[in-house]
């Protein structure tokens, strides 16, 4: 199961688009649970997604923190960074749960997240999520 996290960010930082859509099953359904709308289905996707976060952050670096496997279900922490083409940096973290079958991911939910730099602090985050004040 590992091994498709392993061939999937070397993919990512070779820049080998083959390679990194090969890792997904044609099939591959991907939900993002924060955001449900942005869920989607199979390799054409992931190639599209790719192409565009390819030629957005020509610097792409793709690291893998931590990953552990249960029966088919891979866990990983990710980190992305690179810049932009307007020079900004692109700094990206969270979490890919994949179910795995015959070293492809048949399914992913998403948790990877762009970081906020200079946002509310926690009293403001939580007044803003369920309400009062900070």
């Amino acid at each position: 199961m590992a091994t498709m996290i392993e061939r999937l960010q070397r993919a990512a930082n070779a820049r080998d688009l083959d390679a990194l859509v090969d890792c997904f099953a044609p099939g591959y359904v991907n939900e993002t649970p924060a955001h449900p709308e942005r869920g989607f289905r199979g390799q054409d996707q992931v190639r599209r997604n790719w192409e565009r976060i390819f030629a957005a952050v020509a610097d792409l670096e793709v690291e893998v923190l931590r990953h552990t496997t249960d029966g088919d279900t891979v866990w990983s922490e990710w980190e992305h960074r690179g810049t932009r083409p307007d020079g900004s940096p692109h700094l990206m973290r969270g979490v890919v749960i994949f179910g795995v079958e015959d070293d492809r991911a048949v399914w992913g939910r998403f948790y990877l997240e762009p970081v906020e730099h200079g946002g509310p602090g926690i009293d403001a985050a939580l007044a803003r999520q369920v309400g009062g004040t900070s």
